[in-house]
């Protein structure tokens, strides 16, 4: 008996160890791969954006995405979860000369409000695409448009799907809300 209940205090003190330590912030979902600058120009030139626009790039990470926008006068917005990444983004939008259109916003993208996005550009994975989704349905109006760079969502039809070959085969997928189903 005596064995069993130092078993159960030893089980109590691991668990207890391993629940304390820190979870890393947030939900996340890709890792930071960087698009080419040749796929983020045919991303944005897919998506037809221009001057009023507001483009969202979920995952930002480094920027470049954004200074693109911002650069065809388009008013951009990157999410993005690491706090390294982030400051280093906002380093570069500053250093581009558009900070007054491009800023990036720390967070987690599946609880971000992207109402404000009529442009939605994503890197991830046919599976994290797949959590984003619901986001993307609930905050999009129709009309918007969705660009993903390597991974289809799941259960929605692109109206355009482009490949380009930057150092290895790229795919690139085109949704627009309301003819995505």
């Amino acid at each position: 008996m005596r064995r069993f209940a130092h078993v159960a205090i030893l089980s109590a003190v691991v668990l207890t160890v391993v629940f304390a330590q820190p979870r890393p912030p947030g939900n996340k979902l890709s890792p930071y791969v960087a698009s080419p600058s040749r796929v983020v120009d045919m991303m944005l030139d897919m998506a037809r954006v221009k001057q009023g626009d507001v483009v969202y790039d979920l995952g930002s990470g480094d920027g470049r995405i954004l200074i693109a926008a911002a650069n065809r006068h388009a008013q951009a917005v990157g999410v993005e979860l690491n706090p390294k990444l982030v400051a280093d983004a906002t380093a570069e939008i500053s250093r581009a000369g558009v900070a007054d259109r491009a800023k990036v916003i720390q967070g987690d993208v599946l609880t971000t409000d992207i109402s404000g996005a009529n442009v939605v550009t994503i890197y991830m994975d046919t599976s994290s695409n797949t959590k984003l989704r619901p986001q993307l349905e609930k905050y999009l109006k129709p009309g918007a448009r969705v660009v993903s760079h390597d991974a289809e969502i799941p259960g929605w039809k692109p109206i355009l799907v482009q490949r380009t070959q930057e150092g290895r085969n790229h795919t690139i997928y085109l949704y627009e809300i309301g003819a995505t189903k």
